[in-house]
C-alpha cells in the first residue's frame, strides 16, 4: 500500500506525504513501517497508538497529523486500489469541497453484502445524507473542512459523523465509481456479532448527538469553504495531498 500509494502520488502531487496509523498493532506492522521509512524518509510518516483506539481514533490522528491541503484517506487491507486516486484528484474543481468514491461492486461475501447495504440505507436515512456510499472509505476531502470538524467518534461510525457534519457545513460533494476487491490478509472486526451490536448502538448515540441535541446556534454554523483560488491552483495538477 505504501509503494504503490508513493508511485501515484509522484505523478500526481508537486508535494505529498504518506501517513500511517498504528493502531496499537501486535504483529511485525511497527518494524515494516520504519523499514519503509528508511526508503522514504521524507514522504512517510508514522504515528504509533501504544494501545488500540479504534477505527474513529485512529483516523481522528492521521487526519490531526496532515499538513497539506487535500487530504485522502482509505483503509489498509487494500480492498480498494490506490491507483484509482487519480479519479479523485480529476474531480478538483473550486466548486467542489469533498470527492466521495463509491463501490461499483461490493467483493465480499453475501452475508457481507447485504449487511453492508442494510447498513448503508439504514444510515442514510436516519442521518439525511445525501451521498451514495457511507461506507465507502476512500475519500478526499479539503484539509481546512476536516481539521476544523469537532469529530469524536472512536468506531467506524466516524465515516457518519463526518459525513454528516461535512454535509451540514455546506461541503460541496463530488462522487466517482471505484472498484473494491476482495480482502486477501486478515479478517474484518465489523462483521462479528459483538461489533455489530455495538455500532448499533455507538449510532443511536450518535444519532442523539447530531439530530436531537443540535442547538439552532450550532446547526447553522458553516465551515468556511476553500476559495476559488484555491480550486484553480489544484486544477492545475500541482495539488498536495496527505493520504
Amino acid at each position: 500500500m505504501v509503494i504503490a500509494t508513493a508511485c501515484v502520488l509522484e505523478q500526481l502531487a508537486c508535494q505529498y506525504e504518506i501517513i500511517v496509523v498504528d493502531d496499537g498493532s501486535r504483529d511485525g506492522t511497527l518494524e515494516i513501517l520504519r523499514e519503509l521509512a528508511r526508503f522514504y524518509p521524507d514522504r512517510l510518516r508514522v504515528i504509533r497508538h501504544a494501545a488500540n483506539r479504534g477505527y474513529g481514533g485512529a483516523l481522528r490522528s492521521g487526519i490531526s497529523a496532515a499538513r497539506y491541503d487535500w487530504i485522502f484517506y482509505t483503509d489498509g487491507d487494500a480492498q480498494y486500489d490506490v491507483h484509482e486516486i487519480a479519479l479523485l484528484v480529476a474531480q478538483i474543481r473550486a466548486d467542489v469541497d469533498a470527492i466521495n468514491g463509491y463501490k461499483i461492486a461490493r467483493s465480499d461475501p453475501i452475508y457481507r453484502k447485504v449487511i453492508g447495504c442494510l447498513y448503508n440505507h439504514f444510515v442514510k436515512r436516519a442521518f439525511g445524507l445525501r451521498i451514495r456510499d457511507v461506507d465507502c472509505d476512500f475519500r478526499l476531502v479539503r484539509r481546512n473542512l476536516l481539521q476544523q470538524l469537532d469529530l469524536m467518534s472512536t468506531s467506524g461510525t466516524i465515516c457518519v459523523e463526518m459525513i454528516k457534519k461535512l454535509q451540514d457545513a455546506g461541503c460541496r460533494f463530488g462522487e466517482v465509481p471505484v472498484h473494491h476487491f476482495h480482502r486477501a490478509v486478515g479478517r474484518s472486526q465489523f462483521f462479528r456479532p459483538r461489533w455489530l451490536v455495538k455500532t448499533f448502538f455507538d449510532l443511536l448515540v450518535l444519532w442523539r448527538q447530531l439530530m436531537l441535541n443540535q442547538s439552532p446556534a450550532r446547526a447553522q454554523q458553516k465551515v468556511k469553504v476553500a476559495s476559488a483560488a484555491a480550486g484553480a491552483e489544484y486544477a492545475d495538477k500541482c495539488s498536495s495531498v496527505s493520504p
